[in-house]
């Protein structure tokens, strides 16, 4: 049966032996090389034709980012998963080389306390990412979403005449950053109602995110605190590691954190800012779920359609997985299955039926 080859670059001789241990364990990865900076390993791709590159971010003589550049001159097919530090400088190094081309990333085991600890974090964290994007390369079918393609133009379920939209909760994971790079400044600046967003992503890197969209957005994006006051155009993202949800305080709409388990192995969860969002909203509730692997966010788009809510996604072939939006798809909770290039222009139209019209300002003499 064939494997997944996959090349591991790291200059830490610990974390490639811990690794390539862990790698070598599941009967359907093998590791093929390793490198200990990109120089070796840009010598080494032609030699082991890898299905999948694992990529350290930082380096020495030639770190992820030159190495990352050259790949995609010359292999732009081949799949690569940066593996990154938990700390500022990685949070943004990682940015940019998604922005650059890499296919998705890990953050290193980190305070794990044990040997055990950053065992399972491969295994659950750089493990399943693997199995994604190099499957296809290595012919094997394993059982996602994400090789299907979506057959709906509508939701297979009876949709009640929409309510005038009050919130716009977003849903995202992998690929997320650079959908989002590309959605957000598609919203004007007097976007009428305001919007949350889960991106699934550890701390020190949802702030980052949010300051990055800022930048390239007519709207403010932050990543959200508690008592956060929602507002027409303004943007919140989750703060990674803690679950945000929207609720009701003295006549008001504010943030809220907590610190509840993960779930779909996720903290934060796209299901409970959903959830949060059609108890306080309802109908008025247009969710967006983008791409991402997974199933986080179908609980939440049940809810809100059971409160006649509206939910749109991306469709398979702009994302970069199709596994998060998949799901929605498939269990028929979609009002409508959308290019990546087209989320903005339908989200500004589905926000502005039914808005209440402006006062009339009244003429002085």
């Amino acid at each position: 049966m064939p494997r997944i080859r996959v090349l591991f670059v790291d200059d830490a001789v610990v974390i490639r032996k811990l690794v390539s241990a862990v790698l070598d364990a599941d009967p359907d990865l093998e590791v093929v090389g390793r490198a200990a900076n990109g120089r070796f390993a840009l010598t080494k791709i032609p030699q082991v034709n890898p299905d999948v590159v694992v990529l350290d971010v930082e380096m020495p003589e030639m770190d992820g980012l030159e190495t990352l550049k050259v790949i995609r001159e010359r292999y732009p097919s081949l799949p690569v998963i940066m593996f990154s530090a938990l700390t500022q400088r990685g949070a943004v190094a990682t940015l940019d080389a998604l922005r650059l081309g890499a296919n998705d990333y890990v953050c290193k085991p980190s305070k794990v306390g044990s040997r055990e600890a950053a065992e399972e974090h491969i295994r659950t964290q750089l493990i399943p990412k693997i199995k994604a994007f190099g499957a296809e390369a290595a012919g094997l079918q394993l059982d996602t979403l994400q090789a299907r393609s979506p057959v709906l133009t509508s939701a297979r379920r009876a949709h009640p005449p929409p309510k005038h939209v009050k919130i716009v909760a977003i849903g995202v994971s992998t690929g997320g950053p650079n959908a989002l790079e590309e959605l957000m400044p598609t919203i004007p600046k007097d976007f009428p109602v305001p919007i949350v967003i889960v991106q699934h992503m550890p701390p020190v890197f949802t702030r980052h995110l949010a300051e990055r969209l800022t930048a390239r957005s007519a709207i403010q994006v932050q990543e959200g605190f508690a008592g956060a006051a929602l507002a027409p155009g303004m943007a919140w993202i989750a703060p990674g590691d803690s679950h945000m949800v929207v609720m009701q305080q003295n006549g008001a709409v504010q943030l809220g954190l907590h610190q509840a388990h993960p779930e779909n192995s996720c903290r934060p969860a796209v299901d409970v800012l959903f959830r949060s969002v059609a108890r306080v909203y309802g109908a008025h509730t247009l969710a967006v779920v983008m791409t991402g692997m997974g199933k986080d966010g179908l609980r939440g788009c049940e809810e809100i359609r059971s409160m006649g809510g509206q939910v749109i996604v991306q469709d398979r072939a702009s994302s970069v997985v199709w596994g998060m939006p998949g799901q929605v798809a498939e269990a028929g909770l979609a009002d409508m299955i959308l290019p990546l290039s087209q989320l903005g222009p339908e989200i500004l139209r589905r926000t502005q039926q039914g808005q209440p019209a402006p006062k009339p300002t009244q003429a002085t003499f």
